[in-house]
């Protein structure tokens, strides 16, 4: 695979957050002592650089094709990225801590395009089975709010119960209560806001003088 340097050095000293990243323990090529590096993960790409401050990385593993395991090494909480194939190398790294293997093991092991595409293949699959199996059930709706007036609901918006022998069809929605009866007082023909105040009143108090006057004669019956 041909890759560009300064691409590749761009990608790996960039400010887009990273996968994952601190010291480890490399095991060289040639010799069996080991190097502490920087570590840097991103995407499918493992880069290693002197130290933190380092602008260049010394080498980038590519995590294709490769199974993350752990090994028996002189150093502590040593691992191991190997690929398929006679010469293919086998990187050994060593973490610092029991947590930090862990989390390196977890990281490298789920950072190939291999493992995307199997991630992909189950989330189809369960979808696929949950559309052959009609779904789960959608959310029930929210219950509509009752109107308001002045703040205080006028009426429930829960429907009656239908009387015995009555279709619950034949009410199709809430109805309000019925307004409380109300006697008007008689007033000549025409709009009441067209009347004065005096005329209101000397209306009204007609009305009014009736009522008392038919009450004073009720009383008055033995």
């Amino acid at each position: 695979m041909k890759l560009n340097e300064r691409s590749l050095a761009f990608y790996a000293t960039c400010d887009a957050p990273v996968d994952n990243a601190g010291f480890l323990y490399k095991k060289g090529g040639r010799h069996a002592a080991y190097h502490r590096r920087w570590f840097v993960l991103r995407g499918n790409m493992l880069f290693y650089f002197e130290d933190p401050a380092s602008r260049e990385p010394v080498g980038v593993i590519i995590l294709e094709g490769c199974t993350v395991e752990l090994v028996e090494a002189a150093e502590e909480f040593a691992f191991a990225v190997r690929f398929a194939g006679a010469r293919a190398r086998t990187y050994v790294l060593a973490a610092e801590s029991q947590a930090a293997m862990e989390g390196w093991v977890k990281a490298l092991s789920r950072a190939s395009f291999d493992y995307l595409r199997l991630v992909v293949r189950e989330l189809e699959q369960q979808l696929a089975a949950m559309r052959a199996g009609g779904g789960p059930p959608p959310p029930p709706r929210p219950r509509a709010l009752p109107s308001k007036e002045n703040g205080c609901a006028v009426w429930s918006t829960e429907a009656p119960a239908a009387p015995t022998g009555t279709s619950a069809r034949a009410r199709p929605g809430p109805e309000p209560p019925p307004l409380p009866p109300r006697r008007r007082a008689s007033v000549p023909s025409g709009p009441l806001d067209s009347a004065s105040f005096a005329q209101l009143h000397e209306w009204y108090g007609q009305e009014v003088r009736a009522l008392r006057s038919q009450w004073l004669r009720n009383r008055a019956q033995p």
